[in-house]
């Protein structure tokens, strides 16, 4: 019984960001559904900034995805519609930001620390070569290792 009632939580959550678009929201035309849609995927929720508008039960979630319905409806394209909301809430509301030269320093910080970081890792394995690792070994010592070798 208990397997049973877990195996129907695992399905209700699984299929929960479905549920993040309300009926009431959905627009008449499959057509244009499928616009919304795509550019609600690709937009953040701001209050969850980990998911997409579409994915997102937030009320700010909510009202973004009536604006790209009422954008879309109005006939609108999705460049003007993304272009729409970009100017209002600014590029991080979108999850996949565009490549521009604000932007470059976004894109091209993990190549310029990739590339760092593997300088680095070579200067300090060529500096560590040739270098000895230990400390030199007292008479004493030298000695007796003098004795176990001619054993």
């Amino acid at each position: 019984m208990m397997r049973r009632l877990l195996l129907a939580a695992a399905f209700v959550l699984a299929a929960a960001p479905a549920f993040a678009v309300n009926p009431d929201e959905v627009l008449a035309d499959p057509a244009l559904e499928a616009r919304a849609r795509t550019i609600s995927a690709e937009l953040r929720c701001m209050v969850c900034q980990n998911q997409s508008i579409d994915d997102s039960n937030a009320e700010l979630a909510k009202d973004l995805r009536l604006l790209v319905r009422e954008r879309i409806t109005d006939g609108d394209s999705d460049e003007q519609v993304m272009s729409y909301i970009v100017s209002r809430y600014g590029e991080f509301v979108l999850l996949r930001p565009r490549f521009e030269a604000k932007t470059l320093m976004l894109w091209g910080a993990p190549l310029v620390l990739f590339v760092v970081g593997g300088i680095s890792l070579l200067v300090f394995a060529r500096r560590r070569t040739g270098k000895p690792t230990g400390s030199t070994l007292t008479a004493e010592e030298q000695a007796k290792l003098d004795d176990l070798l001619k054993s």
